[in-house]
């Protein structure tokens, strides 16, 4: 199919982009940098070896410092064990088997540790991951050739555009009475949905909520397997708690590098050590071990009689492995049959445990953030498929083909081709309704309503929940250092207003101190924020409850207040990405109670979607110029 074809083109490309953006990071950054982005532990210490399967030796590994850095290890990718004593010739390949809080455990390509793993600086960096790559073009192919198959193959069709969705509107009515009328109506088109459903979320409508009651009614009406996806462990995370929450059986496939307890008793790694005849395999990997070790202390020159010995020993030892590995494969599959929910990743779905399953039904959360291959991997496991996300908030991120359409989503494309699969939820528990109007009316048709536990909530009785503090002509100007952009000055002015209202916040009583997010487009903007709120004395007994980040970081936050400093400002009219306005709906949308944008409306005016805001805030008396703050 010509479909799937323009979609390994792309995919391809951004493959190739992303190796040598790899490669380059790779070859050119330190190891703290690397650590920085997630890429590296460093340094890490060796806490346990045991041997594996296919005669390799496995080693866990703890890392000592930094251990509150955010990282990409995960099971299933590839990385490398080195010593910083010689990184380039000191290091061994090998995959994580496993990763729990600070600690993983390395498969590696080799039946000895190394020498150098004596001598310390010891760490682990992240290999590029081409199985993802691997899993999503396999996964195309598969789409592509299921599609043909005239029974097998309708979702495909359908997904594609090819095939109209069909819905069984003899579905018995279910009344659930948490749910708002259009989270029931969302329950009740998944339920009807013969092949895809669609659960249009914007933000703070309990999007999750109307999930988790959905799978929950599924389940008890005769779906024996349903997997749960979404791109990120976080939010796999959110759901399989929510879930577990709900009474169901939910098996966790993959290990988030951080787990709350109560999480981590959901993997499979755990439930599977809980198994009852985990003893058993704990005997026989430790008998195995013994003979591996008593054959290895032979010498390399020896005669037959040892060389007949060793042999026995590594004989015993892999009839041994071989009993683990069956009793390891009947836990596994007595958890599957028992598991409800399984829960993964996009690409987690291709995991070895469950590859070959196939499901009554597919959930794919968060679908506005998903790359459509990844999307296949799941997708070619069912025949009906229920897509929940907002289209109208941040893509997913592409290096290389968004020029050529990967950035536009599955579920972007379903909900323009078939409006009758989608259910869109239009009451939010979130914003004030003056903070929610403005997305309301340009995202999602003036659709939104504010309940009525939230549409007034203030910071305190006679406060301003939105405001638009306009800076120009103060000679706010942006900052320029090659692709990074900052402003300096405007950060600077951010800091005094807040200051400022920290200091009404107190004169009011206003209960518990609320939490703060401080939000920038510009990475560089954040940088200078971040640092300078260190050098904030005012602020300093207030700064557990201040966050500072970018606006993607923030996507799936609130807090009670945000500030957004626009950042752009100079005579050209030059905005650079703001020009997304998706990424300003997710910036706009984070607030509970208060909402203050900071920018110059003489660069941001040119363009209709602030030029609208800025009318919007004047409309609604909440514009102010920056010189009156200035002068006070």
């Amino acid at each position: 199919m010509e479909y799937f074809k323009k979609l390994e083109d792309l995919l391809k490309l951004e493959r190739e982009e992303d190796k040598r953006m790899y490669a380059t990071m790779a070859a050119n950054a330190s190891v703290a940098e690397r650590r920085d982005n997630g890429l590296c532990w460093y340094p890490v210490a060796i806490r346990d070896k045991e041997f594996g399967k296919g005669d390799y030796l496995t080693v866990e590994l703890e890392r000592t410092t930094h251990q509150d850095l955010p990282h990409q290890l995960r099971s299933g990718v590839p990385a490398a064990f080195f010593s910083n004593h010689a990184p380039r010739e000191n290091r061994t390949e090998g995959i994580v088997t496993w990763v729990g809080g600070n600690k993983l455990r390395l498969s590696l390509r080799t039946d000895e540790l190394p020498d150098w793993a004596r001598d310390g600086k010891l760490g682990v960096d992240l290999l590029f991951d081409d199985n993802s790559y691997d899993e999503m073009q396999s996964a195309l192919q598969r789409a592509a050739k299921l599609g043909e198959n005239a029974t097998d193959g309708r979702l495909v069709r359908v997904l594609t555009g090819a095939a109209q969705p069909a819905f069984n509107h003899e579905t018995f009515e279910i009344t659930i009475p948490s749910l708002n009328p259009s989270q029931q109506q969302a329950v009740q088109k998944i339920l009807q949905a013969e092949d895809l459903a669609i659960v249009h979320g914007p933000p703070g409508t309990g999007k999750t909520t109307t999930l988790v009651q959905a799978i929950k009614v599924l389940v008890k009406n005769g779906n024996p397997r349903m997997l749960v996806t979404a791109p990120s462990n976080a939010a796999v995370d959110l759901l399989s708690e929510r879930l577990a929450a709900q009474g169901l059986n939910v098996l966790r496939i993959g290990n988030p590098a951080r787990v709350s307890e109560r999480l981590s008793s959901l993997t499979l790694d755990e439930k599977m050590s809980a198994h009852p005849s985990m003893k058993e395999i704990g005997r026989l990997k430790k008998q195995a071990n013994e003979f591996r070790n008593m054959a290895h202390k032979y010498k390399r020159q020896f005669g037959k009689a040892e060389r007949e010995q060793r042999k026995a020993l590594f004989d015993e030892a892999y009839a041994l492995l071989k009993q683990v590995d069956q009793t390891e494969q009947y836990i596994l599959q007595d958890l599957l049959d028992k598991a409800q929910v399984i829960t993964a990743t996009l690409v987690g779905a291709a995991n070895p445990a469950i590859r070959s399953l196939r499901y009554d039904t597919v959930v794919i959360d968060e679908a506005g953030q998903a790359l459509e291959p990844a999307c296949w991997i799941p997708i070619v496991k069912t025949r009906k498929l229920v897509l929940a996300g907002d289209h109208c908030q941040l893509p997913p991120t592409v290096k290389a083909a968004v020029a050529n359409g990967l950035e536009k989503t599955l579920m972007e494309k379903l909900v323009a081709i078939h409006p009758s699969s989608v259910v869109m939820l239009n009451e939010q528990y979130r914003m004030h309704e003056q903070i929610m109007h403005y997305s309301s009316a340009h995202f999602y048709h003036n659709a939104l309503q504010a309940h009525q536990s939230v549409k007034d909530h203030r910071l305190f009785p006679d406060d301003q929940p939105l405001l638009f503090v306009d800076t120009a002509g103060c000679g706010f100007d942006e900052k320029q250092d090659g692709t990074a952009t900052s402003n300096p000055e405007e950060g600077a002015f951010l800091y005094r207003h807040l200051n400022h209202l920290v200091k009404l916040l107190s004169s009011h009583e206003a209960g518990n101190f609320p939490s703060i997010g401080i939000i920038s487009p510009y990475r560089r903007q954040v940088e200078w924020l971040q640092d300078a709120l260190n050098h904030q004395p005012a602020l300093a007994p207030y700064r557990p409850s201040i966050t500072v980040n970018t606006i993607d970081s923030f996507q799936g936050q609130e807090r009670d207040i945000i500030y957004i400093s626009l950042t752009r400002s100079n005579t050209e009219n030059r905005i650079g990405f703001l020009t997304d306005i998706r990424r300003m709906n997710v910036a706009m949308t984070r607030a509970r109670k208060k909402l203050v944008v900071i920018g110059d409306s003489a660069t941001l005016s040119q363009y209709p979607f602030y030029a609208g805001f800025i009318s919007y805030a004047e409309g609604q008396n909440a514009y102010q110029s920056a010189w009156e703050l200035i002068e006070d």
